[in-house]
């Protein structure tokens, strides 16, 4: 058994017998894997890939060849950032004794939901009606691609135990700026505490490829955490990688928690998002750690198949899984000719739905679009049922 094949778990579907879903290792907190996927001469290629993008041009159609790719596709990315975790915050959330405590918890959970990532390489851009459904515990994720241009991903958890729902709807616009691609994530997060009454909704940061003075990608911006029914609020700031690389600006994070109606400071945060973040009561001037990203996002494990027959087709672990094993092997022409494949069958579903006048709908979403909200989903099951496919607890 070769390298490649040491970090991947390949289990057969119902129905085509050559159907195979590949599922890799998730992302370690320091943005790498226990195997590197990337191709030699990363800056090189890539500034050879953009060299006739122009400055200022809108991404989010372009095609990145396997060498570009890791094993996953970007709803798998997002699954994984909600049930790839060693530590239960989402059940700290819903246990919390105060209002106070919850929105604190939920703050630690938003920027728990953050992973570092690898220079260079970029997910799938997932096919439209692709769907990625896994289940941690009593926690069942489900996500689904609802357009493909633009790129909209939904997704909907639900924990019976903790009473817990999510409901994410992400829609990324990347831009290409000569020296970097800065790629802005628009929708909403919500966490609902359902025994609770609460709801909590909150944007995303923005994301920062550098390639000059030194390659990187970094998290940067404002996220804002809103609970109406208690009148908290939160306001974080992510901070990148200053140009002289101080390891003590490095993916800095700093806040704070207030009263939305007298705009009364309760707590101030300061840390860092991949190693800890404290508060500080500003009644006491008392310090506490509120995050741990060493032990909320050390030793994840990799989810397994634990039902083959119910693995849907459209799983995103089989849709892409011969262009994975190329990309795993480092057989980059199997994995550019699996890769093709995928696209040029997408491609012709496009052309047969237009043939027939058809509009294409999705499954497990109900979507909606407006030029002051932009794109909206709702779930069409109250309850994520458990899945195939299986986070190892």
């Amino acid at each position: 058994m070769n390298l490649g094949e040491q970090h991947f778990q390949r289990e057969a579907t119902e129905g085509d017998v050559g159907t195979r879903a590949v599922l890799t290792s998730p992302l370690t907190l320091e943005g790498e894997s226990d195997v590197d996927y990337r191709a030699p001469n990363l800056l090189q290629r890539i500034l050879s890939l953009l060299k006739n993008v122009s400055p200022g041009s809108d991404l989010t159609r372009f095609q990145l060849p396997p060498l570009f790719n890791i094993p996953k596709s970007q709803l798998q990315c997002y699954g994984e950032s909600v049930y790839c975790v060693s530590d239960d915050i989402l059940g700290r959330c819903a246990s919390g004794e105060s209002s106070l405590e919850r929105f604190t918890s939920v703050v630690a959970w938003n920027i728990s939901i953050l992973r570092p990532l690898m220079f260079g390489v970029a997910p799938y851009n997932p096919i439209l009606g692709e769907t990625h459904h896994v289940s941690r515990g009593t926690l069942n994720v489900l996500l689904e691609q609802v357009s493909h241009h633009p790129p909209v991903s939904a997704l909907h958890a639900t924990d019976e135990k903790d009473n817990v729902e999510i409901i994410w709807c992400h829609y990324p616009v990347p831009k290409f700026h000569g020296t970097s691609v800065d790629t802005e994530v628009h929708g909403k997060k919500q966490l609902k505490l359902l025994n609770k009454g609460e709801s909590y909704v909150m944007n995303s940061p923005k994301l920062v490829i550098r390639f000059f003075p030194v390659p990187g990608v970094d998290w940067v911006g404002n996220v804002t955490i809103r609970c109406q029914e208690t009148g908290l609020e939160a306001e974080l700031c992510y901070r990148g990688n200053s140009l002289l690389g101080r390891w003590a600006n490095h993916r800095a994070i700093k806040g704070k928690i207030f009263m939305s109606s007298s705009l009364k400071t309760v707590y101030e945060i300061n840390g860092h998002w991949d190693r800890t973040v404290t508060i500080k009561d500003i009644s006491n001037g008392k310090l506490r750690v509120i995050y741990n990203a060493k032990e909320v996002l050390s030793g994840l494990k990799t989810p397994t198949v634990k039902d083959p027959k119910g693995v849907w087709s459209n799983e995103s672990a089989v849709v892409w899984g011969e262009v994975s094993e190329g990309i795993l092997k480092k057989n980059w022409e199997k994995a550019r000719e699996a890769k093709i494949a995928v696209e040029k069958k997408e491609r012709e579903l496009v052309r047969e739905r237009q043939a027939k006048g058809e509009t294409w709908v999705p499954k497990h979403f109900t979507i909606s679009y407006s030029k002051e909200n932009g794109w909206d989903c709702s779930p069409n099951q109250k309850l994520v049922p458990p899945a195939p496919v299986v986070v190892p607890l």
